[in-house]
């Protein structure tokens, strides 16, 4: 499909419609705010021309007010400040509606295939027996996190469905009708909410979207497939964080993930119960009665008690009864219907989602030391011990723990916790909660902590029924990463740990905090050696590795286009399974909709398989490696010396909007780890991290080092070489590609103003002269004339969104001179710039 035919599309059923529709909501007649939806017109033109010209958002501001505004008190000033913030942040979801509206139009002309397409590929090059033994075997884990970069409530998340159905019906009455109420309905949440609302606002999403989604997707594929008895139930598979990621989250308790474990199996149960009772309409034939009545009986108890549990086959012996009933008796009539439940109970089983444990290594550190100290194994220090000394203790000491013997909190909860864990696989299945994390892993004990502590909480060690994953995130993680799986695979009591999970490990890397580790582009590069590197330690000991990747939105979060960043694998690397965490407002923009699942479910699937079609293969020569590894190494030497630089944190604290995140009425997790006073750069999160940036629009972790990097060995004579790799090697291009999305969602006209900054003027500089080198060096390696140049649409709906929230950046960027300037309205001032966190974020959708 040529692009100006997509573009032409993307006018029509985007663009074209979100501006007809913005007109009518800008003029709607709200209490208290009426004319303020038509100023925002102006001051959107005003803030362009202003910020061209030079002029910092104060005078901007200053000016609009005077002349256009009849207001003259600083009061009035701010309250029309969040009025505007209020009408921006329902632009927002306005053009979020409609844009997943037009989804379904635009993927006809998107190019892209789906599995229809890769079967009929797979038909013309007669090699269906390797495909089709890939896809019978291979699964994607799609895992849902809690992280707070999406906030829409169940009410705004009902708003946009009813939006996204009448919009392309063009029903502008009951449109009308609904954007006055979400004029009217609050876009964010009263006070922090707890894990178990987060949980509950995602699995909202799991059971009005994703539960319907997956079966439709196992149905779409079955029917596709050229294959009779095609059964891998496991090849969309959920994960969930929330409830059970306690990593910096201290309000993550024992009780919490137990909750959050009925409140999934719950919920299943009700989306089986509704289920039924359609076939309940159908299946009006006698011997059929009994069977079905005492199921829906069984469901109806299970759905409102979260002590009634059933069982899986207890749910699907009563179905296959009924199949063969139907089969036997009654003309096979509404088997497809049948089948098409028994399907979906074989994918979710009782427990919907994988609800996965997380900590922090260091926590383990303190509840083993405790512990050990407890039992006088140690006085003071687990330093007390020879590593050999410690590996016994963990490995063949045999304890019994009770929480109520400790104080501390975090000792008593992972107690706790890990002894409940039993009790969740009885009633959710094994499958309900199977997998431990260790974030921050960096040596064996990481993984073998964890391992002594299910021993000492009650569970045999041939019957942890629990995968413990380590994640690898920082620069020092991975680089020992080979050395810590070569230790644990050399003892035979962890081996024999492996063995009961089918010869399976699981690695998880990180790409959030890798990134501002190490970087945007040696981030990347070391994962993914890492991961090559961790393939081949797992071969080598008969063992199949899992890799599991922790992706934020962004690109500087390891985001960005994933079908792309997965067909970019090569064979070098593990490819028995996809899995990644979905994070933030990626939820609802590319998994909100059952069109929008199914479609990138697809894309996962067919990157997963692109290697085995045709004998694809990706590689990257040794050349290529060796100009990667120079490329990471100058872009990392010059990010370095941006962290290194006295203002880099000063800068982050007193210019952007970092310290305001944890104001913010997100979600329920911190916004930095531990308790100093003084903030280090390993304390903060990733997503306040990169968020911050991304709402200066300076977006510095997604390509800061770059243009350095390249134009240090252009002016070595080597552009050749680069311009090759980025034509012949897909990872390189799909990092560039990423890189180009954080560039063009910078405006550094926004802050230019700070180049006057006493403090922080040079600093500033340094920032604007790699953005501006960056982009110059990536558009001369691609080819390009301008940024995202191949990805029209992409490139459209970036300019739109920025274009709705500018007015917004301004007055937040206002609001923050006005702090700096210790104003007489300071805390009015600190709440504008955290009510317009929102906004900016959700315009993002991926943040950067």
């Amino acid at each position: 499909m040529l692009q100006s035919e997509r573009l032409e599309e993307f006018e029509k059923s985007v663009k074209n419609k979100f501006h007809i529709y913005n007109s009518l909501f800008l003029n709607l007649p709200y209490q208290n705010i009426e004319n303020v939806g038509m100023l925002i017109p102006l001051l959107l033109h005003q803030s362009e021309k202003g910020l061209k010209s030079g002029k910092n958002p104060e005078e901007i501001l200053d000016s609009f007010f005077k002349d256009y505004v009849n207001v003259a008190s600083e009061k009035d000033k701010i309250d029309f400040m969040f009025r505007i913030i209020q009408y921006v942040e329902r632009q927002v979801v306005l053009y979020d509606s409609v844009e997943d509206a037009a989804f379904p139009k635009m993927q006809e002309y998107s190019g892209s295939l789906s599995i229809r397409d890769y079967f009929e590929l797979v038909d013309k090059s007669k090699s269906w027996d390797k495909i089709s033994g890939k896809l019978s075997s291979f699964s994607a884990r799609i895992v849902l996190t809690a992280h707070p970069t999406q906030f829409y409530t169940p009410a705004v998340l009902d708003i946009i469905s009813n939006l996204r159905d009448l919009i392309p019906q063009n029903k502008i009455n009951a449109i009308n009708l609904t954007l006055q109420q979400l004029g009217l309905t609050s876009l964010i949440n009263a006070k922090k909410p707890t894990p178990l609302d987060e949980a509950r606002n995602i699995i909202y999403i799991l059971r009005n979207v994703y539960y319907h989604a997956i079966g439709d997707l196992y149905a779409y594929i079955k029917d596709n497939i050229d294959e009779a008895n095609f059964e891998n139930h496991n090849i969309v598979r959920l994960g969930f964080w929330p409830g059970g990621d306690r990593d910096g989250n201290p309000f993550v308790t024992a009780d919490i993930t137990k909750d959050v474990a009925d409140d999934l199996r719950i919920n299943l149960m009700k989306c089986y119960y509704n289920d039924l009772k359609a076939l309940i309409q159908k299946l009006t034939f006698r011997e059929v009665h009994d069977p079905i009545f005492t199921l829906r009986d069984s469901l109806y108890r299970a759905m409102f008690d979260p002590n009634e549990s059933i069982s899986y086959n207890d749910i699907l012996e009563p179905l296959l009864e009924i199949r063969q009933l139907l089969v036997d008796k009654y003309h096979r009539l509404y088997l497809k219907d049948l089948d098409h439940l028994i399907d979906k109970v074989k994918i979710f089983k009782t427990h919907f989602a994988t609800l996965d444990i997380r900590q922090d290594h260091s926590m383990h550190t303190k509840v083993v030391e405790e512990i050990l100290k407890a039992n006088g194994l140690v006085s003071k220090s687990i330093d007390e011990l020879e590593k050999s000394e410690l590996v016994e203790l963990l490995l063949h000491k045999d304890l019994k723990l009770n929480a109520g013997d400790f104080e501390d909190d975090i000792v008593k909860d992972t107690i706790a916790n890990i002894s409940q864990l039993k009790s969740i696989q009885d009633k959710n299945g094994e499958a309900g909660c199977n997998r431990y994390i260790i974030s921050n892993s960096e040596d064996i004990f990481s993984i073998l902590f964890v391992y002594g502590l299910f021993r000492w909480c009650g569970w045999k060690a041939n019957e942890i029924t629990f995968d413990i994953v380590p994640l690898f995130e920082t620069m020092v993680g991975m680089a020992t990463s080979e050395n810590t799986m070569q230790e644990l695979f050399a003892l035979p009591e962890y081996t024999a740990h492996l063995e009961q999970r089918n010869q399976t490990q699981t690695i998880m890397l990180g790409f959030s905090d890798g990134t501002k580790d190490g970087g945007y582009l040696k981030a990347n590069w070391s994962i993914f050696k890492t991961k090559e590197n961790l393939s081949k330690v797992c071969k080598k000991h008969k063992i199949k590795a899992i890799f599991f990747d922790g992706r934020g939105g962004p690109p500087a979060r390891g985001g960005g286009k994933t079908h792309r960043f997965y067909a970019a694998q090569t064979k070098t690397i593990a490819n028995n399974e996809i899995q990644l965490t979905i994070q933030g407002q990626t939820i609802t923009s590319t998994y909100g909709t059952k069109e929008q699942f199914m479609h990138n479910c697809e894309q996962l699937l067919t990157a997963g398989l692109s290697n085995n079609l045709f004998g694809k293969e990706n590689k990257i020569s040794k050349e290529s490696r060796k100009l990667m590894e120079e490329l990471s190494e100058l872009s990392f030497a010059k990010y370095d010396a941006l962290k290194q630089h006295d203002k880099f944190m000063s800068y982050l604290e007193d210019k952007s909007t970092l310290r305001f995140y944890t104001k913010a009425n997100i979600g329920s997790r911190p916004g930095k780890r531990g308790h100093k006073k003084k903030l280090e750069l390993s304390d903060l999160r990733a997503i306040s991290f990169v968020g911050s940036w991304s709402q200066l629009k300076q977006n510095v972790p997604g390509y800061f080092g770059i243009g350095t990097a390249i134009k240090t060995l252009k002016d070595e004579g080597r552009l050749k070489e680069i311009k090759k790799m980025y034509k012949t090697v897909p990872f390189f291009r799909a990092l560039m590609l990423n890189s180009m999305m954080s560039l063009a969602k910078c405006y550094f006209e926004l802050t230019s103003y700070m180049k006057e900054d006493e403090t922080y003027a040079e600093f500033w500089t340094i920032l604007h002269e790699e953005y501006l080198l960056s982009k110059e060096m990536l558009l001369l390696i691609s080819g390009s004339k301008i940024l995202m140049e191949m990805e029209p649409i992409s490139r459209e709906s970036v300019k739109i969104r920025e274009d709705i929230v500018l007015p917004l950046l301004v007055i937040q960027q206002y609001a923050l001179q006005k702090i700096g300037q210790n104003a007489e309205h300071k805390e009015l001032y600190e709440k504008i710039v955290t009510r317009s966190l929102y906004g900016n974020i959700n315009a993002s959708r991926n943040s950067a």
